[in-house]
């Protein structure tokens, strides 16, 4: 996915009518790429004992794209962004990386 397509679907996101699901959902998007820098620059040691956070950080992150998703489709809007995110783990958590740069781009 490229940093334009995850800017439109920010916008979908950010459009819809379940406020609470969307926060949850960038919460988690957020601490779950924090996590994942920081696996990144750690040491081979540290990186061991991050595994587990940042396991389960993804997971919370893939489990609330499944509800924001849900919410959306039961009241009519376009969901057809959790398709557009794949089912592939890496994906949705580069999908993550990604609406957390959406929102530092935007917050300049």
């Amino acid at each position: 996915m490229e940093l334009n397509q995850a800017m439109q679907i920010f916008e979908t996101l950010e459009g819809s009518k379940h406020t609470q699901q969307f926060n949850t959902l960038m919460e988690r998007a957020i601490i779950y790429s924090r996590i994942r820098v920081d696996w990144y620059y750690a040491e081979l040691n540290e990186q061991l004992e991050l595994d587990y956070d940042r396991t389960v950080a993804h997971d919370e992150f893939i489990s609330s794209c499944a509800v924001l998703s849900q919410k959306m489709k039961e009241t009519g809007e376009d969901s057809k962004w959790r398709f557009a995110i794949g089912q592939d783990r890496k994906s949705i958590g580069d999908f993550a990386c990604l609406l957390n740069a959406v929102i530092g781009i935007r917050a300049r």
